[in-house]
């Protein structure tokens, strides 16, 4: 099984945010994770990206510190970045899904969760939340 997954901003936005319709699926998912011994990866511009979209900033700021500790936030380097513009110039796909899915897949996750169905793959298998928890949770 594997035991390292990517989430995508999208999730950790329906997780925070509990009038966002998957958010009680979100909490679903964290806790399969969390209890089955998955590690959460995340990448660290959605903690800049998170905190200007929810303006609950005192809810979101002792949300980062939890996952600081329990959570691998990733960077993205100057070499993926690189890497990420020039497929996004060759291939016309969105830089930020690009950045996420490289990111990822350096940080040897096989499994990214995403609710966006246009989400550029970079070898990884990717789920919707939905997907993920009933291949999962059987």
């Amino acid at each position: 099984m594997d035991k390292k997954v990517f989430l995508d901003t999208n999730i950790i936005l329906d997780l925070l945010d509990k009038k966002r319709a998957k958010h009680q699926i979100a909490k679903n998912l964290i806790s399969y994770l969390t209890l089955n011994g998955y590690q959460i990866v995340i990448s660290e511009d959605m903690l800049s990206t998170i905190y200007y979209i929810d303006k609950d900033r005192e809810k979101i700021l002792l949300f980062f510190k939890t996952i600081l500790r329990k959570w691998e936030i990733v960077s993205y380097g100057v070499t993926l970045i690189e890497e990420a513009i020039d497929i996004s110039i060759t291939k016309s796909i969105d830089l930020e899904d690009l950045m996420q899915c490289l990111s990822a897949k350096k940080s040897h996750c096989d499994i990214l969760i995403t609710e966006d169905k246009g989400f550029y793959n970079c070898g990884l298998t990717l789920y919707t939340m939905d997907d993920f928890l009933a291949t999962y949770r059987l």
